[in-house]
């Protein structure tokens, strides 16, 4: 059975990573390490805040990550590859440009201001990394996607069909993202921003996240048979980390963690979430504005109530809403209402 144009329980699955992202990065502002990462930092840290912490913090971006090699794969059915360059290079490449250019600077400025420091302009990927990567994948992997679109009876469409219609496909996964860990040894695990590791785990992602659509609905009922061991494995292996290693587990451990959080993700979101809604509609088209500008607002809801006289769970809730309806009024009143504006945040 062939997959359908529109596969809401992704989507869903993708408002829900940026949300995620979103509070992860209010949470580092409550942590003593946060300012070493040029966060700004309340005095009043909540260390609780980092054992849910720990637990996302392995499988967040890489699960961002199959999602957006999912989201190629519904994009090259209907375009032949210039075509897919061209609207890759829309959607991703100039909103990267766009914002390493104006949106970053903006948050650094903040950033310096709040410290005391020099005043200077500083373009740069910052948190945009993640789309820099992504076109670089489109770029390197789209030869062997559209090999695969033209060969829809091929041998190899036919193997990766087979193979991730069997649990036993999920090992080669696991193994992929266990052999990166082990040649590349990162320290830390959770350090993807313009690393190796993060290029690669990435690409990895990417790469399987088009293979796991590409290969039909097979797929889909496999992990959802077996979506309690997969979460069960992925709890099992972090409570092991946070109670035995404290909670730095070796790399082989946290890959095969961080795989088992995603596969259950997709597992059960296909099972729950795979509906249209008007909220999906709106947040799906929100959530990449929203990820290309809530480091401003997080940044500026910061240094207004982090000196605040107030608890460290107050802090963290009010800078959480100051960013998120600061990312939301600006979407809704600036970029989706003003024409010029929406291509260059990814939008039509």
């Amino acid at each position: 059975m062939s997959t359908p144009d529109r596969r809401y329980d992704i989507d869903w699955i993708r408002v829900i990573a940026i949300g995620l992202l979103l509070i992860y990065h209010v949470a580092i502002g409550m942590q003593p390490w946060g300012a070493m990462i040029a966060f700004i930092t309340s005095e009043k840290s909540w260390e609780a805040l980092w054992v849910p912490m720990t637990m996302l913090n392995v499988w967040r971006i890489p699960l961002l990550f199959f999602v957006s090699g999912m989201g190629v794969y519904f994009a090259s059915r209907k375009r032949n590859w210039k075509q897919l360059f061209l609207e890759r290079g829309k959607r991703i490449l100039l909103p990267f440009l766009f914002g390493s250019v104006f949106i970053v600077p903006i948050h650094i400025y903040i950033w310096q201001k709040y410290n005391g420091f020099e005043i200077s302009y500083l373009p740069g990927p910052g948190h945009l990394w993640f789309l820099g990567n992504i076109f670089i994948y489109v770029l390197v992997l789209s030869p062997l996607f559209f090999y695969l679109k033209g060969k829809e009876d091929g041998q190899l469409v036919g193997w990766i069909k087979r193979v991730f219609s069997h649990p036993l496909g999920l090992f080669l996964v696991v193994g992929a993202f266990v052999t990166e860990v082990l040649l590349l040894d990162p320290m830390p695990f959770e350090m993807y921003a313009m690393t190796c590791h993060g290029f690669f785990i990435g690409l990895l992602a990417f790469f399987f996240g088009f293979c796991f659509v590409r290969s039909g609905d097979t797929f889909w009922q496999m992990i959802q048979k077996w979506r309690w061991l997969l979460l069960t494995v992925a709890i099992a292996l972090f409570v092991t980390r946070l109670i035995y290693y404290q909670p730095y587990a070796p790399n082989y451990l946290l890959a095969v963690e961080s795989t088992c959080w995603i596969i259950s993700v997709f597992a059960f979101g296909h099972r729950y979430l795979n509906h249209s809604s008007r909220t999906l509609s709106y947040l799906s088209e929100a959530a990449y504005p929203v990820y290309i500008i809530h480091m401003i607002f997080l940044y500026l809801g910061s240094s207004l109530i982090f000196p605040l006289p107030i608890s460290a769970p107050l802090q963290f809730l009010l800078v959480l809403l100051f960013t998120l309806s600061g990312c939301l009024i600006t979407y809704e009143f600036v970029i989706r209402r003003i024409a010029f504006v929406r291509p260059l945040f990814g939008l039509k």
